[in-house]
C-alpha cells in the first residue's frame, strides 16, 4: 500500500466534493486505504493517531467543535492540523465551518465537504481507496465472469483465448478484460480482475478485428471487475498427457502472494473447451459449498462393497 499514491483531487472528482479550503493543495498524495474519524485526538491523545489517513468529520465531531470556546477550538484543531493529514472531509453538508476553513488554509490542508451522511460516505470512500491503492500487476490473458465467478483465461499468443471468450459471451457470460488484465490484491486471499481503461469493453478477434462487446451484444456482455476464482490455462494438445483420475490433485497459480486454483485445458479439434470452462466454474462453485463428486462416488463404491 505504501508504494502507491492518489491525489486528493481524485476524491474531489469521484465523489463530487466541495472544496472549502486548500484548493492549491489538491495534488497532495493519499497513501492509506482507510479513513479515520478523530476523537481522542481532540483531547490531546495522539499515541495511535493515523496521521496519513483521510480525516472524516461527522456530526459528532463538528458538534463537539462548535461547543468549544474560541481558544479551546484553536487548541484542539491545532493539535491535529499540525500533523498535516492528506485532507479533511466534512459530511452531511454541515455549516458554520469558518474557523475550520481558516486553520486548514493556514496549514495548506484541503478541507472538503459532502452532502452524504457519514455512515453512507465512509464505506464508499474506504472501498474506493482500497481498490485505488491496492497492489497490482498486469498479466496477458482474458478475464471473464462465468456463472458469477471470475475466471482468468491464459495461454500463449494465438492459442484462442479471445475466441473462447467470444463464445462464452455468446452463451450469456461477461467480459471483464481482453489482452491485458489488471490484477489487484484487495486482501490476503482476494484478487480482483479488471481492465486498464484503454481496453474496456473491447475484444480483439483474429480475422474479425476489434469488437466493442457492449455495442454488439448489449450491456450484459460486460462487467467492470470481478473477483478471480479460477486460473485456467489453455495449452496445445499433448497425447497421453491427460490424467483420468477421479479427482486431480489441486494446483495453484500465485499472484502477489495469493494462491488461485489452476486448471489446464488442452485444445484439440472437436473438444468443447467452452463447455469445459463452464463445467470447471460450476464444479468450483460446488466445492466451495462443500460438495465433491469424487468423494460421493467413493462413498457409493464403499457402500456397494459392503452389501
Amino acid at each position: 500500500m505504501d508504494g502507491k499514491s492518489i491525489a486528493v483531487e481524485q476524491l474531489v472528482r469521484n465523489f463530487s466534493l466541495e472544496v472549502l479550503a486548500g484548493e492549491d493543495q489538491l495534488n497532495r498524495g493519499i497513501t492509506r486505504s482507510r479513513t479515520h474519524r478523530p476523537g481522542l485526538e481532540f483531547i490531546g491523545y495522539f499515541d495511535f493517531f493515523p496521521m496519513k489517513r483521510v480525516q472524516i468529520l461527522g456530526q459528532k465531531e463538528i458538534n463537539y467543535l462548535h461547543k468549544l470556546t474560541h481558544e479551546e477550538r484553536k487548541l484542539r484543531i491545532g493539535n491535529i492540523v499540525k500533523y498535516h493529514p492528506p485532507c479533511f472531509i466534512v459530511t452531511t453538508q454541515q455549516e458554520g465551518l469558518r474557523y475550520l476553513t481558516q486553520y486548514c488554509s493556514e496549514e495548506g490542508i484541503p478541507l472538503l465537504r459532502t452532502h452524504e451522511a457519514t455512515s453512507e460516505f465512509i464505506p464508499k470512500l474506504d472501498a474506493y481507496l482500497t481498490k485505488a491503492l491496492a497492489e497490482e500487476t498486469a498479466v496477458h490473458g482474458v478475464c471473464l465472469n462465468v456463472f458469477g465467478m471470475g475466471i482468468l483465461l491464459r495461454g500463449h499468443s494465438g492459442i484462442g483465448k479471445s475466441e473462447t471468450a467470444h463464445t462464452l459471451i455468446g452463451r450469456g457470460h461477461r467480459l471483464v478484460a481482453d489482452d491485458i488484465v489488471v490484477l489487484k490484491k484487495l486482501g490476503p486471499q482476494t484478487i480482483l480482475g479488471t481492465h486498464n481503461e484503454k481496453n474496456k469493453e473491447f475484444l480483439a478477434l483474429r480475422s474479425i478485428g476489434l469488437l466493442n462487446v457492449v455495442r454488439v451484444y448489449g450491456n450484459m456482455a460486460f462487467q467492470d471487475e470481478t473477483r478471480i476464482a479460477l486460473d485456467i490455462e489453455l495449452t496445445k494438445w499433448q497425447k497421453n498427457s491427460l490424467n483420468n483420475e477421479l479427482e486431480l490433485a489441486s494446483k495453484f497459480t500465485e499472484y502477489m502472494g495469493v494462491q488461485i486454483p489452476h486448471i489446464e485445458i488442452q485444445l484439440q479439434p472437436g473438444r468443447d473447451v467452452v463447455g469445459l470452462i463452464e463445467a470447471a466454474a460450476n464444479n468450483w462453485n460446488l466445492k466451495q459449498q462443500g460438495y465433491s463428486a469424487a468423494e460421493e462416488f467413493m462413498k457409493r463404491l464403499a457402500t456397494n462393497s459392503e452389501d
